[in-house]
């Protein structure tokens, strides 16, 4: 009843209930924590992702989830408003180890050169597998065009956001004769190493 308060059905219950079985047998004076702290990190009772910020603040407590929230801010550098709109959009964010938003950034801001505003209103692409996606994709893409194989620039998150398949036909498939190796070179980037070819300077 109380999660029905709060906007959860059924579904949605279940599904944190699977995530947090602690929940089901915790005290309600305890539970209603998690549901404040939820709405302080900014996901308020009845949005889509009230879910998963309970699952993500349950049984951390109020210091420990106040640490996540500055160390994540401090590492893109975002203001409170941007970090307000990371978190309220992927709640889960915060269960990610310090190491993993570390080479996030290094990745992104220092790599790929995106500024943390870009960044912070498409926060979708902090959930992408960094060695499995997010590298060897923007390799490739950034291959095609330091060879003048792209028709014209193309956003970064706009090429991330595809599924697979529609990234291979793309810019993988398009390319087997201009560059017999890129399909190679790809794959080879998805299992976590970098071909000659991928190393720019």
């Amino acid at each position: 009843m109380f999660l029905r308060g709060c906007g959860l059905g059924a579904c949605d219950t279940a599904n944190l209930c699977n995530i947090q079985p602690g929940l089901l047998t915790t005290n309600l004076e305890r539970f209603q924590g998690p549901v404040a702290c939820a709405e302080k990190i900014g996901v308020p009772r009845g949005s889509g992702m009230f879910r998963h910020a309970l699952s993500a603040v349950a049984f951390r407590g109020g210091e420990k989830i106040t640490a996540r929230v500055e160390h994540l801010k401090s590492t893109f550098t975002w203001s409170d408003a941007e970090l307000r709109i990371v978190v309220s959009r992927g709640p889960l964010m915060l269960t990610r180890s310090k190491e993993s938003h570390q080479r996030r950034s290094e990745f992104l801001v220092s790599g790929v050169g995106l500024e943390p505003s870009y960044i912070a209103h498409r926060p979708v692409m902090l959930g992408l597998s960094l060695e499995g996606q997010l590298k060897p994709w923007y390799y490739a893409v950034k291959f095609l065009k330091e060879n003048g194989l792209l028709k014209r620039d193309r956003d970064f998150f706009s090429t991330i956001v595809v599924s697979e398949k529609v990234f291979m036909e793309r810019f993988i498939c398009p390319h087997k004769k201009t560059a017999p190796h890129l399909a190679e070179d790809y794959a080879t980037a998805c299992r976590g190493e970098v071909s000659a070819r991928f190393s720019f300077t």
